[in-house]
């Protein structure tokens, strides 16, 4: 089976890739600009994927660059998905990765797919919007979109919280400067997400949205705990203003049911892996 895979060279696409050559794939990564429709459409039209995973998205919420999320994360899916249509024959399964943000602040615990998105930020904002315009593809395309949870591992960019914590113990600086360590997250392993993708593509439903999640989530205070018990050094947290998000999500721990029993019909599971056991591996990888 040959899968297109966009946003190949990044964090998730890396290991995504990794993990279905490992399974027998025939891994493409797609080198086009999604801004760019002609070469987007050349390139995608020589492919002749059975697969594809859309991965490509502007995904670090902090980023200052708002019309950036827009472009790339609704205007690229949508260039991606009409040069889809002009395929004689369409993939398979198209899967579309969105994120868990477009649920925002909510009252209900586990968070499960039936509840309505409240996105509060311009990064959430954008992968709903993905989401709603994909939909209307879904009679034409095999679509599947996810939702993960927050999840980290080696070769995360240490702009991202888990990552920036990791090196401060490993580099044993004295301090670390933080916003609320209050905020409670999954952090789960990258590795879980790519095999929940590829399982998506093979077994996902058309039409349907999954959330990829443990349902186990963590303070940053008890991740900052836990790496000191495992290196043995402490750091000294200071709350920088700066690190402060407006309307910050106080709580995302999702519920990952519907995944569990898509993946029960075929005999499969969730592996779910510990923190500690993340943290460890990043560690000896040196983030």
């Amino acid at each position: 089976m040959k899968l297109l895979v966009t946003g190949a060279d990044g964090f998730t696409g890396q290991h995504l890739c990794s993990r279905a050559v490992k399974a027998g794939y025939e891994v493409v990564k797609l080198k086009a600009d999604l801004l760019d429709r002609e070469a987007l459409q050349d390139e995608v039209l020589l492919v002749q994927p059975d697969l594809v995973a859309h991965l490509a998205a502007i995904s670090f919420v902090g980023s200052p660059n708002k019309v950036s999320f827009y472009a790339v994360n609704v205007i690229g899916t949508t260039n991606l998905l009409d040069t889809i249509l002009e395929l004689p024959h369409a993939p398979f399964k198209v899967l579309l990765a969105s994120s868990a943000n477009v649920y925002g602040n909510c009252g209900i615990l586990p968070i499960d797919e039936n509840i309505t998105p409240n996105p509060i930020n311009h990064y959430a904002v954008s992968k709903l919007a993905m989401e709603k315009m994909a939909l209307t593809y879904s009679e034409k395309i095999p679509i599947v979109i996810t939702r993960p949870f927050n999840y980290t591992g080696p070769g995360q960019d240490i702009n991202f919280i888990i990552p920036k914590i990791v090196d401060h113990f490993l580099t044993k600086k004295p301090s670390i400067s933080l916003g609320n360590i209050h905020v409670e997250r999954e952090f789960n392993d990258v590795g879980m997400v790519c095999d929940s993708y590829l399982n998506l593509l093979n077994y996902g439903v058309s039409g349907e949205i999954y959330n990829v999640c443990s349902g186990d989530a963590y303070s940053l205070q008890f991740v900052i705990d836990k790496l000191s018990s495992l290196t043995g050094h402490s750091v000294k947290i200071k709350v920088d203003s700066k690190f402060v998000r407006p309307n910050e999500v106080a709580i995302l721990r999702g519920d990952p049911g519907k995944l569990k029993d898509l993946l029960k019909q075929r005999s499969g599971s969730i592996k779910k892996i510990s923190l500690e056991s993340i943290l460890a591996t990043m560690l000896h990888a040196g983030v």
